[in-house]
């Protein structure tokens, strides 16, 4: 099986240079229901296809965060020592969707005493990491940590730190699985089925 930095197409090489970066995005907060937090889970096709599924989740990024380095590209981070991992910006409904749950499914989804490395993917981009966007998220997040620590004898790899850097990923990462149903996934296909359920049965 190819790993998420092995399975660009050419076609995708090729657009590379030419595609958009977005700009830094910063720490944000709102002033009305919606919230946004950012998972690292190994390679990002996988974990924004899951949390996609959602029911309450509004939108989803690939791109990549709290690196070194400005505007890096995908190459970029594969390649050289940049610092950033793979992540998924996730923009919810916070009247609709509980914070805890996307922090269950979210667990359900990496193994979270792996160092640098989900499935198929080694290296520091594929790294497990909460980055969060609003100090009200952090208590949640510290909870769930513990509550996820007692279930291992091995420590909890997952940094939880708050976003301090991010950039968009080039266009071809987005909506990866849409626009490729046979690509490469490091997530059980059955976990989606799950993701899509989990919110209906708390309505």
């Amino acid at each position: 099986m190819t790993g998420c930095s092995n399975s660009m197409s050419n076609q995708a090489e090729r657009n590379q240079g030419l595609e958009e970066k977005a700009n830094v995005t910063e720490m944000t907060s709102s002033s009305d229901s919606t919230s946004i937090i950012y998972f690292a889970g190994g390679c990002f096709w996988g974990t924004e296809h899951f949390f996609k599924q959602v029911e309450g989740v509004i939108a989803t990024e690939v791109g990549f965060a709290n690196g070194r380095t400005d505007n890096p590209t995908y190459k970029e981070v594969v390649q050289k020592n940049t610092g950033y991992a793979e992540t998924v910006k996730v923009t919810y409904d916070a009247e609709k969707l509980d914070l805890n749950l996307l922090l269950d499914l979210y667990f359900l989804t990496i193994d979270p005493t792996s160092i640098n490395k989900q499935g198929n993917d080694i290296g520091d981009q594929y790294r497990t990491g909460i980055y969060y966007t609003s100090e009200q998220q952090l208590p949640l997040i510290r909870q769930r940590i513990d509550k996820e620590a007692a279930k291992h004898t091995r420590p909890i790899a997952v940094e939880v730190t708050p976003l301090k850097k991010y950039y968009k990923a080039e266009e071809y990462h987005q909506d990866y699985l849409d626009k490729n149903p046979g690509g490469y996934c490091h997530i059980n296909p059955a976990l989606f089925k799950v993701a899509e359920e989990a919110n209906k049965a708390k309505q």
